[in-house]
């Protein structure tokens, strides 16, 4: 089989090694498509591949269309909203991400971003510290157990919101469950968001939840700027001049944001969430590991698109 590797954004030296050998020692031949200039040249790269890896690049409906002999595609992180889901299905494609791999680098950033936004910036001026405030999880999944784990040890209290997670589990490992999104956003100094893009999530944190916040509250987000309803972001902060939001997804509106707000929102150049060497490593080993592992056992422990 062939195992196509197409990163526009290339993994570190150390990860491409890894994978070449988990696939060659597998009996697959591999091809590397790195630094590629347009989608035009993933069309071309993908006709005769039978397994795809990927990081954050476009798998549209016209790639799959290409890919005659694809059997699975596999996103090298968590988030697989840069997949056609639904033109993979229709072809019999499995989809899978690789779930945990990249956690702990979101999790640090986002402890990161909150000390940074309670520190002005990092510019001079009198700021706070984290310890003894509260932080809201927005799902408490693999990044927001990280997240609380994180935060608990600095010294701060910890709530989540996750209807998918009893509120028992949360509790034994010293975590408030949060009886409504409404409660967590009234109650936190922070908010930690950490939700995927979903048709029910696009958009759905607005006006009413982040105005409901306390005092000096601070809104941090390293899952998807889809799930923050810009407009009504920028409305809020303009209502409420103690509120804070910092993210390493820009949103559309950033430059208004930044010229209108100053050091009360910050946003990275780029998405930093993966950005270590560690995470970068972790996740492309994973993904040669699940694709090995489909084509000898069928394994689609980690498919997405059931």
């Amino acid at each position: 089989m062939k195992v196509l590797v197409a990163t526009e954004k290339p993994f570190a030296a150390a990860a491409v090694n890894g994978i070449r050998k988990i696939v060659t020692e597998a009996g697959h031949e591999i091809a590397m498509l790195e630094k590629y200039p347009s989608p035009d040249k993933l069309i071309e790269a993908v006709a005769d591949a039978d397994a795809l890896i990927v990081r954050s690049d476009k798998v549209t409906a016209d790639v799959v269309a290409a890919a005659g002999k694809l059997k699975i595609v596999v996103r090298a992180g968590a988030g697989y909203d840069n997949i056609d889901l639904a033109a993979c299905s229709a072809r019999g494609i499995v989809v899978m991400n690789t779930p945990g791999q990249n956690s702990n680098a979101v999790a640090e950033l986002a402890i990161a971003m909150m000390i940074f936004m309670s520190r002005n910036q990092f510019t001079p001026g009198t700021g706070s510290e984290i310890k003894g405030k509260k932080v809201g999880i927005h799902a408490y999944g693999n990044v927001g157990r990280l997240v609380a784990e994180k935060a608990m040890a600095l010294g701060m209290k910890v709530m989540a919101f996750d209807p998918f997670v009893p509120a028992d589990v949360m509790e034994k490992e010293g975590v408030e469950p949060a009886a409504s999104l409404e409660q967590m956003y009234g109650e936190c100094n922070f908010i930690s968001v950490h939700i995927p893009a979903t048709p029910e999530t696009k958009g759905s944190i607005g006006y009413d939840l982040i105005s409901a916040m306390p005092a000096g509250g601070c809104v941090v987000n390293t899952a998807r700027k889809e799930v923050i309803n810009e407009v009504e972001l920028e409305k809020v902060l303009s209502d409420r001049p103690d509120l804070k939001y910092i993210t390493d997804i820009a949103a559309n509106n950033q430059a208004e944001l930044n010229e209108k707000f100053g050091r009360r929102v910050f946003a990275t150049p780029k998405k930093m969430g993966a950005e270590t060497a560690e995470a970068n490593i972790n996740a492309g080993l994973a993904a040669a590991s699940q694709i090995a592992d489909f084509f000898a056992t069928g394994n689609t422990k980690f498919q997405v698109n059931k």
